[in-house]
């Protein structure tokens, strides 16, 4: 995926709420013994920073006000059920990828599927690519599956209305709200 520079696209990631995570790291150098210090100062059992100032951890407030994610709509809860996910992934993105694992899609597959945006771009493939944009951001850094490279079908559902997506709590669904079930 590129970047957001694209005026095309960008009120797609203002209306679902993801502009400002889609924007973090871009033209950020990112320090290296910074990042090595919080690492050799966390401590697993308490999931704290052991700090000279005290014990800190990362709350759902530091991760909004950094973020710019709504934590505070409707939660995502319940559970989704399809018998047929390439016929729903094909219905929202008109393609269907080669292997399905459970309702899951490799991110690379949904990378190199989705054409890439130019100014003669039609609106439904500016919104496909939006979507693609947003589930790689999703899978790959909100709530990445253990294979890190699989993304689920169910946050693309979450995604189909922009506005709706925008008015729903990210935060809460890291800790396992959301759990896809397979018929």
């Amino acid at each position: 995926m590129s970047d957001l520079s694209s005026p095309l696209i960008e009120n797609y990631f203002r209306e679902a709420g993801f502009l400002d995570v889609a924007n973090i790291g871009w033209g950020c150098k990112l320090d290296s013994k910074l990042i090595s210090a919080f690492i050799e100062r966390w401590r697993l059992e308490t999931h704290t920073f052991n700090l000279s100032c005290g014990e800190r951890t990362i709350t759902l407030e530091d991760m909004q006000l950094q973020l710019g994610l709504p934590m505070d709509g409707p939660v995502l809860t319940g559970f989704i059920q399809s018998v047929d996910w390439g016929a729903i992934w094909y219905d929202i993105l008109c393609a269907i990828p080669d292997y399905i694992y459970g309702g899951r899609i490799e991110m690379d597959w949904l990378r190199d599927t989705l054409p890439k945006l130019g100014d003669d771009s039609t609106e439904v493939e500016r919104i496909r690519y939006a979507w693609a944009y947003i589930l790689e951001i999703i899978g790959g850094y909100l709530m990445p599956d253990l294979s890190q490279n699989l993304i689920h079908l169910m946050w693309l559902l979450k995604l189909v209305d922009f506005k709706a997506a925008g008015k729903l709590s990210w935060g809460v669904c890291r800790v396992g709200n959301i759990v896809p079930r397979d018929v």
